[in-house]
């Protein structure tokens, strides 16, 4: 970090806010280049959290040198490495919070960005934004606001973009543990004044997990690696080329990379599997239910779309007069209509 760097930080910590001119000025001295050094990201981030008020032009500048840091900075690009997550995750955590302004859009932006994050950073980034949603409060970047005790549209938003973000914890579908915070998130807001639109998501959201297809799975980052060292390897034969990967024992990785693909599976069929609701999958969303010892109408609508959507007969409401039940020995017949289906590298299934 540079002399300039170091006494213009100095200063600016020791005032109360980061205007405009400011994150200019840091701008040309941190960025000249387009690349961000370990020092100037520890200043940046160290400079985030000690000033509680900044422009918006701070918190633009903030999130996008940070992402280009962590997300950017090293090979292969777009593959978060467990260095990189285990330093964002300590920055963030150094003043005890997750700013509002700046961190929180950061964890999400990073994640949108990224093509795969390691575990650590993903439930951590999933702890923070839960966290945020029940009890944040202020204004978030795109000018809404986080609202204590309730799930406004915003916040919707907000677990809308983590949840379908690309290294998110399930990438373009709802993996367990967001299922689980989804329903934690409905509990601790049930009766409060929430948006329309948290219904639907968290109808949507859990249908997804309990339903939805994808065959999207990102390279893991040691393939990538190997793709993204042959695709630089401008200097010698790919004959000459694949002889130093096995001599240096890293043929087996590159060329699980670009082995064939195996026979094609009966898409149709693996569809159909992934919608029809298992015993395991019925149990799972039993025990949710019967955590709060009631039957709220979020469940209700949820236990209707499942049924509507996978074409089962789910034993979990309350059935009306003459209503047939399906035996729980049923579920995870075949269903009677098309999957829900996650395209590659997309971020909907049941996102509306």
């Amino acid at each position: 970090m540079t002399v300039a760097m170091s006494d213009l930080a100095a200063r600016l910590k020791a005032g109360t806010t980061i205007t405009a001119e400011d994150t200019l000025a840091v701008r040309r001295i941190v960025w000249p280049d387009g690349a961000i050094d370990p020092a100037e990201a520890e200043a940046i981030f160290d400079l985030n959290a000690a000033v509680k008020s900044s422009a918006r032009e701070w918190v633009d500048f903030f999130v996008e040198a940070m992402k280009n840091y962590v997300v950017d900075q090293q090979a292969p690009v777009g593959y978060v490495d467990e260095a990189k997550a285990a330093w964002l995750i300590q920055c963030t955590d150094s003043d005890g919070r997750v700013d509002t302004l700046g961190e929180l859009e950061l964890l999400v932006e990073i994640l949108e960005s990224a093509t795969n994050a390691p575990d650590s950073l993903k439930s951590y980034a999933l702890a923070q934004i839960c966290g945020a949603v029940l009890s944040g409060t202020g204004p978030t970047r795109d000018g809404g606001a986080l609202d204590p005790g309730s799930i406004n549209a915003t916040e919707v938003a907000l677990l809308r973009r983590l949840l379908y973000a690309q290294a998110s914890d399930g990438p373009a579908m709802i993996s367990a543990a967001e299922a689980d915070m989804l329903f934690a998130l409905k509990d601790a807001t049930l009766g409060a004044a929430n948006a329309p639109e948290w219904q639907n998501f968290f109808v949507q959201a859990v249908g997804n997990h309990l339903m939805a297809h994808s065959d999207y799975r990102p390279l893991a980052r040691e393939q990538a690696a190997h793709l993204d060292a042959f695709m630089n390897d401008t200097h010698v034969s790919v004959g000459g080329f694949l002889m130093r990967m096995g001599q240096s024992g890293l043929t087996g990785g590159f060329l699980q990379a670009f082995a064939a693909r195996p026979p094609q599976v009966d898409h149709m069929a693996a569809v159909a599997a992934d919608q029809a609701i298992t015993p395991d999958e019925l149990s799972w969303l039993k025990a949710r239910i019967d955590a709060d010892g009631g039957f709220d109408p979020l469940e209700k609508a949820l236990i209707a779309f499942v049924s509507a959507e996978s074409g089962q007969a789910i034993p979990l409401s309350e059935p009306s007069a003459g209503a047939p039940v399906v035996p729980v020995a049923e579920i995870g017949r075949a269903p009677a209509s098309p999957g829900l289906v996650i395209g590659p590298r997309t971020g909907g299934g049941l996102n509306s």
